[in-house]
């Protein structure tokens, strides 16, 4: 099951991202390809594979990553801080 991403992490998020989009495009794709290479292979192919602006494919891909990993950290940060 996913983590539930709140507005506070949306927010976050869209702050850091919409700050300089391409730099941390750009970023991502870096961090991804260490992270989770295949992860990025499905990324690229994805947005290489559609009639859509690729840039803009690969930017909802590695904002969506970076919605559900940072929930997934906070979802943990609460499960651990009960225990």
């Amino acid at each position: 099951m996913l983590p539930v991403v709140s507005e506070e992490i949306a927010t976050t998020a869209f702050n850091e991202i919409f700050e300089d989009m391409p730099t941390w495009r750009r970023k991502m794709i870096h961090y991804i390809k260490d992270e989770n290479p295949e992860i990025n292979t499905a990324i690229i192919e994805a947005a290489n594979k559609t009639d859509l602006d690729p840039k803009a494919v690969a930017l909802g891909a590695y904002m969506t990553y970076l919605l559900i990993e940072l929930a997934s950290k906070e979802n943990d940060a609460i499960m651990n801080f009960n225990e």
